[in-house]
């Protein structure tokens, strides 16, 4: 399978928008902190594969301590291949909303900076569509606005290893905000 969190860093090259394995697609969260965000995507029956990387920037083979400083425009984000044959992208969207304070600028928890921001980065045109109707449609749970940037995908490029299944493999909770 995909198992891009096996490799090596630095064998690990940006994953294109259009790189999708066939019969599976592919959708990338920012909800704050990746490693939460990874493991409960991880626990969707249907998920394949679930990344942490970085999305949205303007620097190839962004570094996390190259991201942390905000420079260079990346989310932490996470990469998830998902069969939608056992699970939609409509019910990964829920999930997306349903773990996060979409509603906090540039912030969760106690994680603060734009790599820390709420985001959708959509694969293809249908994907933008379904993600601005569920941003409508989520933002009666809320009394503030939702701020999550909904556009459309950039190359995504792995997180260093040892970010890849955290909670998973050092038994330390992801950055859980919200459960809504």
């Amino acid at each position: 399978m995909f198992g891009r969190s096996e490799m090596d860093r630095t064998q690990a090259p940006g994953i294109a928008p259009d790189d999708v394995p066939e019969g599976l697609d592919r959708a990338a969260f920012a909800a704050g902190c990746f490693w939460g965000v990874e493991e409960f995507f991880r626990e969707v029956p249907g998920v394949v594969d679930a990344v942490s990387g970085y999305e949205g920037g303007e620097v190839d083979h962004p570094t996390y301590e190259q991201v942390c400083t905000g420079g260079t425009g990346h989310a932490e984000a996470v990469l998830v291949t998902f069969d939608p044959g056992r699970v939609s992208f409509e019910t990964l969207l829920e999930e997306f909303w349903r773990h996060h304070d979409p509603t906090t600028p540039n912030r969760q928890g106690p994680d603060r900076g734009t790599q820390y921001r709420s985001a959708v980065f959509t694969r293809n045109e249908a994907q933008g569509k379904a993600a601005l109707s569920s941003l409508d449609e989520f933002q009666a749970r809320f009394e503030r606005p939702i701020v999550t940037e909904v556009a459309p995908a950039s190359t995504f490029w792995p997180a260093e290893e040892y970010h890849q299944r955290f909670t998973e493999r050092t038994g330390r909770g992801g950055c859980h905000v919200a459960n809504w």
